[in-house]
Parts: C-alpha cells; structure tokens; sequence
C-alpha cells in the first residue's frame, strides 16, 4: 500500500481527488488476496534491478528509457537477466539503457494507428483499462498527458509496469501509475478526458455493461477509445464463438464494426465514428525470445491463415472513438 502513497498526493491535485475516499480500500483488497506463487520472486528481482535513473527517455516515438551509454556492460548483462525472469513480456517493445525487449505484440503499430484520431492528450487525465504491463501509458504520457492510470489486476503486468518505472525520474514517475483493478472495482468517478480500452471488450461476457463502466469514468465531453476485435457484417452482426476463439477461452462477443458503433450509440455517445479497422499480421503478434509461449502463428489454420484453428474468421481489429455528451 506504501507504494501508493505518492499516487494518493498526486491526485489530490486533481478533479480525481473524490476517488480516495474508495482508492485506499480497493487497494487494500488486492493486497490480500494478490499471492500468486512467483509475487515475492517478482518482487526481489525488481529489488535487484541496477540503480539507474534515465537521463535521455524517448516517450513521442518509442518507449526508450535511457542511452546505451548510461549503463555499463554488466548493468546491461544484469538488466537483461533480470528483466528476463519476468517472462512473458505480452505488450511492447521497450528500449531500457539499450536492452531490447522484443515483446510478443508491436503494440507501437497499434498506437500508430490510433494516435493521429485522437483529440490531441496535452494536459488530459487519461485512464487505460486492461492496460497490460502499460506500453501504451507510456506513449500517453509521451503525448504530453498531464496524468496517465491504468487498471489492470494481473500481478505480473504490475510488476513489469514497475521494473520499467523504476528507470523513470521521479518528475515523470509521479504522473503515471499502474493500480492492480478491474473496471468493476471502479467507481462511477466522471472525471477523465480520456479513456482507453484496448484489446479487453470481448474478453467481457457482458460487453455493453462493460463499455457503460467505461463511459461512466469520463468527464461530460470527454472521449472514448476503444480498440477490439471485429467481424465484417451489418449492424445486427455478432459473433459469439464457441468454447474457444483462436485457442482463448475467455472471448464472448465480437460484433461487427457497425454494431459496436450502434451499441456506443445506444449509449448515449455522440459522434461515433470507426477510425482503423486493421487484419492483425504474423509481424504484430509473434513468439520472442521475451514471450516464448504459442503465439498467434499457432492459433490460425495453417493450410488458410484467414481463419482461426477452429474456423473462425482471423482476428481483425478496430478502433472505435465517441464523445460523451
């Protein structure tokens, strides 16, 4: 809880200051139940990362903490063994003092592609929900947010969010945190400009439940960005797949581009509008050395990559943005 305390002072700066009378005690609730069988391995290897601050980062067009010449030969030989040992590395690439992390997923092509439809994240409060181990806070924060949060209650993604910050001074630290959550430990709080969720709706067995928590966390004419997998089809089309989709188990509802518009919509958001729809590549999604697990290559049909191994369309994305009233 400690940890937090410095996040708690920076938001009493902002209009978000209502949250900490529910904050603490969330918080206080993942840390009772957090044990998973590597948190305190976790935990002591990021004790035992070099003790480097960044002098050089480049947030605007990659997420590079630090110059190779900051770190010597065997700062570097450490980093990447400890770095290492908190496999596997989902969301990326990350550059820390000339150690490549080469994650599973390109995700710097995905904020590519949503970045120039943004109304532009100068100054704004912004919230990733199911932000992973935070790639793409990074490159809010790069944005030149004046706050980035992200949700997320896996406790590997929290660590790795934290062994990267640790490498962060402490002028840029403080306007970014990572709290261990789900959107239902969240209050109705109406207080971001921004809200992103990308790669998280069909993961929900209720999805437009979940994308009314997510509207229910912006500000009255703040945005929504909100990034998920598709099917071609009319506004009636949605697929809902079977025991597994592309070998996950965990997806419920993939509507075409035209029904998550429609369900936005239905919401009350104004000005709608899909803004990149996008067929995910074996180049975006592959194994690393960072993520040695099976990757999208192994969740295809090998004699027709345009279906999944079940016989499902291939994965394709879009990005849909809206303004709340």
């Amino acid at each position: 809880m400690q940890a937090y305390y410095p996040f708690f002072a920076r938001l009493t700066e902002t209009p978000l200051a209502h949250w900490l009378e529910t904050l603490p005690g969330a918080l206080q609730q993942w840390e009772s139940r957090r044990q998973h069988g590597d948190s305190r391995k976790w935990e002591r290897l990021i004790d035992q990362l070099p003790a480097l601050t960044a002098t050089q980062l480049d947030l605007a067009t990659q997420v590079q903490l630090g110059h190779v010449d900051e770190a010597s030969d065997s700062e570097r030989a450490r980093l990447h063994g400890l770095l290492q040992q908190l496999k596997p590395w989902r969301k990326g690439p990350f550059d820390v003092f000339g150690v490549q992390i080469d994650t599973e997923w390109r995700s710097d092509w995905k904020w590519d592609r949503v970045a120039p439809h943004l109304t532009p994240l100068t100054g704004r409060r912004v919230l990733d929900i199911g932000c992973g181990s935070g790639y793409h806070m990074w490159r809010m924060l790069g944005a030149n947010a004046d706050l980035v949060v992200g949700i997320d209650p896996s406790h590997l993604f929290v660590m790795q969010f934290r062994a990267i910050r640790r490498f962060v001074p402490e002028s840029i630290a403080r306007n970014i945190e990572l709290l261990p959550l789900g959107i239902e430990h969240m209050p109705k709080l109406a207080a971001f400009d921004t809200v992103f969720s990308m790669g998280v709706l069909y993961h929900r067995r209720s999805p437009i439940d979940f994308l009314q928590q997510c509207i229910d966390q912006l500000r009255p004419g703040g945005e929504l960005v909100i990034e998920t997998l598709v099917i071609d089809g009319d506004v009636n089309q949605v697929l809902v797949p079977g025991e597994r989709y592309a070998q996950m188990p965990n997806v419920w509802f993939i509507p075409s581009s035209a029904a998550l518009s429609h369900w936005a919509e239905r919401l009350g958001m104004k000005n709608v509008r899909i803004v990149d729809e996008n067929t995910t590549s074996l180049d975006e999604q592959r194994r690393t050395d960072w993520m040695e697990n099976q990757s999208l290559a192994d969740f295809l049909d090998p004699n027709d990559i345009t279906r999944t191994i079940e016989g499902y369309p291939a994965p394709k994305r879009a990005v849909l943005i809206a303004e709340k009233p």
